[in-house]
């Protein structure tokens, strides 16, 4: 067995509209007749990346990449400050994903994602628990105002330094209440120069989080041409300051919605940013789920965590000649 395969070249892409003036980028790879996948990023906002291929056997898998709403290739881009956001919520994107599935034919299909597309997977899958064959999370997040409040205020404990800047960033009546919807206010400011400033700000703490992960991907974050970087904050900012669109806890006392489908949870032990709680919690009410636990590994992954990643993914996969 080998430890990645080619990442390849999509055999055909589009963009698809979906309402409200949005239209998603998407690609089809591997083998059209095989086993159906699709990767759904993080971010929110951060683009498909075409490196997951390397996942997936393009012999055995029919695999779906795309581009959520605002970002990527997708159209009209977030980067742009007259692309509203008001049509850019959870329940669009499950929509979004469904609009796709139809659009391609597919019946069921096997979910891939890790970070914010954790959350997008559960909410989907939650939704159309029927359409969903099997789910491989890697950095297990609900988006609950909980975690979303450790990201951007508790783990600032263990990086006072970089925290009190990321905070200190704000105008100083904003300080002490509500960072993220403070950003996020900044983030869709009529003045370039102030939301150019909030997209590097924000994206600089962000690596901060990640700066011990000597395994993963420094910079990880910063590291984006400045359109992408300023779609990718804008839309996180929104997301994150609406709690992901989602009720309190919604994706853990619906679990049980995705009973039958199997699941496996990959979560690094490293992991500041999003820690190893959510996925343990996620996993106790999901029967079907099994949760691994990756010693070495942040947020960003390690080689451990991409041999998990691949052997979970090679389990699921069609047989040989289907």
């Amino acid at each position: 067995m080998p430890d990645s395969y080619p990442i390849g070249k999509p055999y055909a892409q589009g963009l698809l509209e979906v309402g409200d003036g949005h239209r998603i980028h998407w690609e089809a790879s591997g083998n059209p007749a095989g086993k159906p996948a699709v990767v759904v990023h993080g971010g929110p906002g951060s683009g498909h990346n075409p490196g997951n291929r390397r996942y997936f056997d393009p012999d055995r898998y029919h695999l779906v990449l795309f581009d959520q709403r605002g970002c990527g290739q997708s159209l009209p881009h977030a980067s742009d400050p007259t692309t509203g956001l008001e049509h850019n919520t959870t329940a669009h994107l499950i929509a979004d994903m469904e609009r796709l599935r139809e659009h391609l034919g597919i019946e069921r299909w096997l979910l891939y994602g890790g970070s914010w597309g954790s959350t997008l997977i559960l909410a989907y899958a939650q939704a159309h628990p029927e359409r969903v064959s099997e789910i491989v999370i890697c950095g297990v997040t609900m988006t609950r105002p909980e975690e979303t409040d450790w990201l951007y205020r508790g783990v600032g404990r263990l990086f006072p330094g970089p925290w009190e800047a990321f905070r200190d960033a704000l105008p100083p009546a904003e300080r002490d209440g509500d960072l993220v919807a403070a950003y996020s206010r900044l983030l869709n400011s009529p003045d370039e120069t102030v939301r150019r400033k909030a997209a590097r700000d924000w994206a600089t703490w962000e690596d901060a989080v990640i700066a011990h992960e000597s395994l993963g991907k420094p910079n990880a974050y910063s590291d984006r041409p400045g359109d992408a970087l300023m779609a990718f904050t804008r839309i996180t900012a929104h997301y994150f300051a609406h709690d992901g669109f989602l009720e309190d806890g919604q994706l853990l006392r619906d679990a049980g919605r995705l009973a039958g489908i199997p699941g496996v949870l990959i979560h690094g032990r490293l992991d500041l940013g999003s820690p190893l709680r959510t996925a343990w919690e996620l996993a106790k009410a999901w029967p079907d789920a099994e949760l691994t636990v990756i010693g070495e590994s942040g947020h960003t992954g390690s080689p451990a965590m991409a041999e998990a990643v691949f052997a979970a993914i090679e389990r699921f996969a069609a047989p040989a000649g289907h």
